[in-house]
């Protein structure tokens, strides 16, 4: 069946985490991506372990599946050329080289969109091709912490936190990929391409979301709830019997139907507690009696007491947890595909679910420069000696 974006093809110069998962998700989609890598070096995040298998690194299996790689030198006037002649037949380019540098290789949009006006240019910074700071380098830690999250990440003693996983860069990955898909859509209309400025910053910046809201409205600047909300409670994690559990009452009703379900109705009737402002004004006093009532059971007996009684709660899983849950099986969140080295990889599925073209695994994270030859030869058109001489000059 083909896919969403079938007959699309994306060249990905990109590396590390953002510019990869933008364009793993548009494989994932259909599109044909072939991975331009340094000859011998290849993405930075091959190196980036332990854990390895098979010679990969984990954190490359992530987010490099449905390419093909193919090795250039891009410091090669040959190379150069060969990246030119793909571009012809390419309709997505995406790249995360420093501000200005694929400009002075005659790589930059200016140059490409002479060779194929249908061209749509991803370029993903760190700060943007505009502003002060648009020739910083930018890295997922040092954007969390200047873009505010890590200001408001953490126990409220406590210190500044980042979050568990490249956010920024995810958000940058997640944006670069809409804007791109917006921008093939414009091209059905308009028959030509665009340049898109995509930055890690001011994807952090719009991830603020009503935390900057709140902000704007009333200049108040926020500050770190650890696990708790600051406008709805109880709304944070406690203590069971055994383990930790959250609890997401979200409104009045739901509040109600807990206080029933536990036993403790005089809670719901209490003018301090009856609705959420009440509740939240009045937090020192609830959540401690809430702790207590929870250290009373299992986690296993709260999720079960409100699972019946329709209260949002649930457990705080650890990763083996995660993927052992019947939920992230059914729903095609692990996925295993055959690999040249490792035998079978186990990788985290897509949850881009379309019903008539829904997404696929096809290829496995390639090997570096694994597929050099066969594009050469089938989108390129060159003969095994010209790939030869190529591979002895060090081009490819």
């Amino acid at each position: 069946m083909a896919g969403a974006l079938d007959g699309v093809r994306v060249l990905d110069f990109s590396r590390h985490l953002a510019g990869p998962y933008c364009a793993m998700m548009l494989g994932d989609l259909g599109a044909e991506v072939i991975k331009i890598e340094r000859p011998g070096v290849g993405d930075e995040s091959r190196h980036w372990g332990p854990p390895f298998f098979g010679g990969e690194s984990a954190y490359y299996l992530c987010c490099n599946r449905n390419k093909q790689s193919l090795t250039l030198n891009l410091k090669h006037e040959r190379g150069l050329a060969l990246a030119r002649e793909l571009v012809r037949s390419s309709d997505v380019l995406i790249e995360n080289f420093r501000v200005g540098v694929l400009d002075q290789l005659g790589l930059g949009y200016g140059d490409l969109q002479a060779i194929n006006p249908r061209l749509v240019y991803c370029s993903i910074s760190g700060f943007g091709y505009t502003g002060p700071d648009r020739e910083l380098g930018g890295y997922d830690f040092l954007i969390q912490s200047r873009g505010g999250l890590m200001s408001i990440t953490g126990e409220p003693d406590g210190p500044p936190m980042k979050v568990g996983v490249a956010i920024a860069d995810m958000t940058a990955g997640l944006f670069a990929c809409n804007a791109i898909l917006a921008a093939l859509l414009a091209r059905e209309r308009t028959g030509a391409g665009q340049h898109l400025d995509i930055a890690l910053y001011d994807s952090q910046v719009a991830l603020l979301a009503n935390i900057a809201s709140n902000y704007l409205c009333s200049g108040e600047v926020p500050g770190r709830w650890g696990n708790a909300h600051r406008s709805i409670v109880p709304y944070q994690a406690f203590q069971a019997a055994d383990d930790y559990l959250i609890l997401a009452i979200g409104n009045d009703e739901q509040w109600q139907r807990f206080c029933a379900a536990a036993g403790v109705t005089v809670w719901a009737t209490d003018p301090r507690f009856s609705a959420n402002p009440e509740r939240v004004a009045n937090r020192d006093v609830l959540v401690p009696l809430v702790q207590g009532l929870l250290r009373s059971k299992t986690v296993a007996e709260w999720l079960h007491l409100c699972a019946d009684a329709d209260v949002p709660a649930g457990p705080v899983n650890t990763i083996d947890k995660v993927f052992a849950d019947p939920q992230v099986g059914a729903r095609g969140m692990i996925v295993q595909m055959p690999h040249p080295t490792i035998g079978t990889v186990r990788l985290t599925g897509t949850p881009l679910n379309l019903s008539a073209t829904p997404a696929q695994m096809r290829l496995p994270p390639p090997l570096l420069g694994e597929h050099t030859d066969a594009i050469l030869r089938t989108v390129l058109g060159l003969d095994t000696d010209t790939i030869a001489e190529l591979h002895r000059n060090g081009v490819v």
